[in-house]
This record gives C-alpha cells, structure tokens and sequence, in this order.
C-alpha cells in the first residue's frame, strides 16, 4: 500500500516540481511537494539498496544504504554552501547525526522490538563503531570548536581542512579494515542463519538504474528545494538551525530511515544497524569533510566547527547510542528511550 502512496507521489511530484520552479510557484506551497517528492523518491533509493543488501550482505548493503541515502543530504547542501547557507549546512550535518542515532535507530529498535521481544546484532561491529563514534563526533567535531576560539577566521579554516582530511582518511581505513583486511574476523556465529532464503525484490541491474535515476531527479529538485528556505523560515517563524537540523536531515535521510525500520521489522538488525549507525559515520568522517573541502571552491568557506547545543546534542546522541548497543542486544524500550531523546533534543533546537 506504501509503496503505491509513494508510486503516486512520485508519478505526480516529479512533474510538478519541474513546472513550479519553471513557473515560479508559491514557494511554501513547492516547498511542501519538493520535499514529498524527495522522500517518495528516497524510498525508491532505499528498496534498491535494499534489493542490494540481500546480494551483498549486510556490511556492503549496509554501506551501500548509508552512502545513497547521504547522498541525497549530499546534494542538498552542496546547493545550500553554494547559496551561502553555511549555518543551514552545519545543522543539517547535526540533524543526520541525530536523526541517524536517534529518530532512525530508535524507530528501527521500536517498531522490530514490538515484533520480537528480542533482537541481536554482532557485538563485534557495535563495539568497533562504539569507538568510530567517539572519535568523529566526540573528538574531532570537538577540538576544532574549542580552538578555534583562540584563532583567526583563517586559521580556524585551515584546522578545519587538516581535520577534514584525516577524517576521510580513517573512514577509507575503517572500510579497509571491515570490507578487506579483516573481513569475516569478528562475524558472530550463526548470525547470518535466518535470512538464507530471502529474495531481493528488484535485479541488481534494475536497482543500479533506479538509484541512479532518482539520484539524478533528487539532485533537480533539491536546488529547487533549498531557494525555498529562506522564505519558508521567515513565513514559519524557524530559525536556520531548526531548518537544518530538523526538516532538512529528515528529508535527506528519508530513505535510510524507511530501510532501516523495514530491516528491522524483517529482524535484519545488523542491516538496520549498519544503516543507522554507518550513516552517522559516513556522515561525520566522509561527508562533513567532503562538505569542508568543497565550501573552498565556494565565496563563503565552511569550517568545521559547530555550535555548542549542536555539539553538546551530538555529544549525547553518541553516548546514549553508545550505552544502548555496545551489547550488541536490543528492544522495543531502548528504540522509545532513543526516540524520546529526539522529540527532547528537536523541541529545544525549535524554541532555541
């Protein structure tokens, strides 16, 4: 039934997001269908890459989910740093760590827990993205806040861009580590049992071409979507910050959240794991630097370096997701802990 809603919603969004912005439509109104349209086709990303995970396994599909899934986020604030839009960016990179860790675990842990009483992942991986998460949010998102205080704009840049380039060289590490080096190491017996005779809803040539397809049509619409902000925000009273932690991360990370809960329901935890946390990780260690070293080629530079409820949200985000999955063992009542934290976290970034 879902899956006709959202068949609709593209057939009809798709279409009508090209005219409105040909036409200058209301731009509260375009902004409504852009992002139904975004996420209708995120959905369609997240079947495809869920067809590929059941090929693949759940460490690649996994990844494969997180890296299309930001890929949309990605584009969104490629657009936003190109319109000058730097604080919009920065809280948007805060909103997909929340709403990864928080809004898309805790919905997964939920609504699986509400089907089983219990749910397992590998321990193994839980603990080595435990340690991940520490570094990228906790130390190096940190670091350049507390010193750049001390600094010129210029330098704070420049910590920014050697920051950046270490995180994205310990994310290729970290994948090198997982995918090749040790690869099956720290796989937990039996975990793969269960899921032996599942069959993938979509060919892989099929969902190589609907990821690209929509990957294209999301890229169009959202540089349609980020004109829109400004008007939105003062019409609706929301600051930046609200904007992008809250709407754009919700709309960005639309086809991770959709898998995630999917893979959960299905008892794919280490797939819904992986999506949950890999994207935080790709986001923290790949694509927030990605973001830094591309704002160079744009008038405004981006440094890394939030503000102190964003890093302070992060910072609980991370070890509340900490605490609750380095046991490689979840329910219902950990994914509602989780959740309440986000409904927290979102209500005091909207009256922030």
């Amino acid at each position: 039934m879902i899956n006709k809603v959202f068949l609709i919603i593209t057939i009809i969004g798709v279409p009508l997001s090209v005219i409105g912005h040909l036409l200058h439509f209301s731009p509260l109104v375009m902004f409504g269908v852009y992002c139904l349209t975004i996420i209708a086709l995120a959905s369609y990303m997240g079947r495809a890459t869920e067809s590929l995970a059941i090929v693949t396994g759940p460490r690649i599909g996994g990844l494969l989910n997180a890296t299309f899934g930001n890929a949309v986020e990605l584009i969104i604030s490629i657009f936003s740093l190109k319109a000058g839009l730097v604080t919009i960016v920065l809280a948007s990179l805060t909103g997909s760590v929340l709403g990864n860790l928080l809004l898309v675990g805790g919905l997964s842990f939920f609504v699986g827990g509400l089907k089983f009483k219990r749910q397992t992942f590998n321990v193994y991986d839980a603990r080595h993205n435990s340690g991940l998460l520490v570094f990228s949010v906790m130390v190096a998102f940190v670091i350049p806040e507390v010193f750049s205080k001390g600094m010129s704009e210029q330098n704070a840049i420049s910590l920014s861009i050697g920051t950046s380039i270490i995180l994205i060289f310990l994310y290729l590490a970290a994948l090198l580590f997982r995918l090749v080096t040790h690869r099956g190491v720290y796989t937990q017996e039996g975990q793969n049992v269960a899921h032996e005779e599942e069959t993938a809803e979509w060919t892989t040539k099929r969902a190589f071409v609907i990821l690209a397809l929509a990957t294209i049509a999301v890229a169009y619409i959202s540089e349609s979507l980020v004109e829109t902000f400004k008007i939105v925000g003062e019409s609706f009273g929301w600051s930046e910050l609200f904007i992008g932690v809250i709407i754009v991360a919700i709309v960005g990370n639309a086809a991770e959240h959709i898998s995630a809960v999917i893979m959960a329901y299905k008892n794919r935890m280490d797939v819904a794991v992986e999506i949950a946390i890999g994207s935080t990780l790709q986001v923290a260690m790949f694509v927030a630097p990605v973001l830094v070293l591309l704002s160079l080629l744009f008038q405004e530079s981006m440094p890394l370096v939030f503000s102190y409820p964003e890093l302070i949200a992060m910072f609980s985000a991370v070890f509340l997701t900490v605490i609750v999955s380095n046991d490689g063992d979840t329910n219902w009542f950990e994914g509602a802990m989780l959740l309440g934290a986000y409904v927290i976290i979102g209500i005091g970034f909207y009256l922030f």
